[in-house]
């Protein structure tokens, strides 16, 4: 059954939205990037939190973060000497929602996005 609604955008409104689309995904193509992204679509995270809880070395954390920050997919903020991360763009989480659910959670639910630390 085909779930696609019919596009009535005209060419090149959909190359841009292709070519768009074609940013985000290769952005979540990395492997620790989406788990970064698929745990502060919990809600934020301090960078140490990141670090020990999905085991990612220091030096390639801190170069995915930079990513996700150049792409403006993460916001930061500091509080003292912590950084904290949070998911800033509405479309990565629809699709780590989507990526969720049809590889992680089956129909135990998705992941939502919350403001605040925990």
């Amino acid at each position: 059954m085909n779930t696609m609604p019919s596009s009535s955008l005209p060419l090149d409104r959909m190359q841009a939205a292709a070519r768009e689309a074609c940013g985000l995904l290769k952005v979540l193509s990395n492997a620790d990037r989406l788990l970064v992204l698929c745990h502060l679509a919990r809600g934020e995270a301090r960078v140490g939190e990141l670090e020990e809880v999905l085991g990612i070395i220091q030096p390639t954390l801190s170069q995915q973060l930079t990513v996700l920050r150049e792409e403006q997919l993460v916001t930061t903020r500091r509080e003292g000497k912590n950084i904290y991360y949070s998911l800033a763009s509405t479309k990565a989480l629809a699709v780590i929602e989507t990526l969720y659910r049809e590889f992680c959670g089956g129909g135990r639910g998705t992941a939502k996005a919350r403001s605040g630390p925990r």
